[in-house]
């Protein structure tokens, strides 16, 4: 009995799909209600005012207005402090 797999076999070829992930909305663009901002994996960008985050961490606009990140210090629970990204929508200028 062969203990080989017969010749041209391989066990290399497979590569799962793109996910697409990053950001879709930069800081001074404008957006609408419902649009993705950011597509994410955990929370690399914290969501901010006038947004919301769906079951897979997708920030998403909640009003129409202008995207703005900033950076901000917070306390982990282990005490702990870490630098976070925030994305929030501004509402637009009338």
């Amino acid at each position: 009995m062969a203990h080989k797999k017969a010749g041209g076999s391989t066990s290399n070829g497979r590569d799962s799909n793109p996910k697409y992930r990053g950001v879709k909305r930069f800081g001074g663009q404008s957006v609408s209600a419902g649009e993705v901002l950011i597509r994410q994996k955990g929370y690399w960008y914290r969501p901010g005012a006038n947004t919301h985050v769906g079951k897979d961490w997708t920030i998403h606009a909640s009003m129409d207005g202008m995207v703005v990140f900033s950076k901000k210090q917070m306390k982990k629970f282990n005490g702990k402090r870490e630098h976070c990204t925030f994305v929030r929508v501004e509402p637009a200028a009338s």
